[in-house]
């Protein structure tokens, strides 16, 4: 299928929940939705559009808002569903009911982000260590990093 005519079915299948459409190079279409659909829309391109392979979830810090984008791939085209939600309220719908496989990128945007994805299927954290800060979250861009004191076996004290 190329890319027009994903375009054109994903138009169609998807009406006015697509907020916007790309095709910014050849095989790379962007699906743009508000975040209250986009359940429905992954859903839309697995079952009509036959995408199964969710090849990662990204995160990105815009400031006031986090844009999360869901790539996902087929032998022929890259298809990312992007969706925006507000720093000051991170929540988004789990989409393991329809892509079980997405459980370890959401689990890692709750780490990584501090995102609250609601029923995910298992919420324990998944990168970070058991005894890392609660509310301290690397990949937002107000995170600072502080090292710790460097320890030396046998060195001095």
């Amino acid at each position: 299928m190329n890319d027009q005519v994903l375009i054109d079915k994903a138009k169609a299948g998807l009406g006015d929940r697509a907020v916007e459409i790309a095709n910014p190079a050849p095989r790379r279409i962007f699906i743009r939705v508000k975040v209250d659909d986009l359940l429905e829309a992954v859903g839309w391109l697995k079952n009509e559009a036959g995408f199964t392979h969710l090849a990662t979830i990204s995160g990105v810090d815009l400031g006031q808002s986090f844009e999360l984008l869901y790539h996902f791939a087929n032998n022929f085209t890259c298809v990312t569903i992007r969706t925006e939600i507000p720093r000051d309220h991170p929540r988004l719908p789990s989409i393991c009911s329809v892509i079980p496989g997405a459980i370890l990128y959401e689990r890692e945007l709750q780490d990584m982000f501090g995102i609250v994805v609601q029923d995910i299927p298992d919420g324990r954290p998944l990168v970070l260590p058991d005894d890392w800060p609660a509310g301290n979250y690397p990949l937002r861009k107000d995170w600072k990093y502080e090292r710790p004191p460097e320890v030396i076996p046998g060195g001095k004290k």
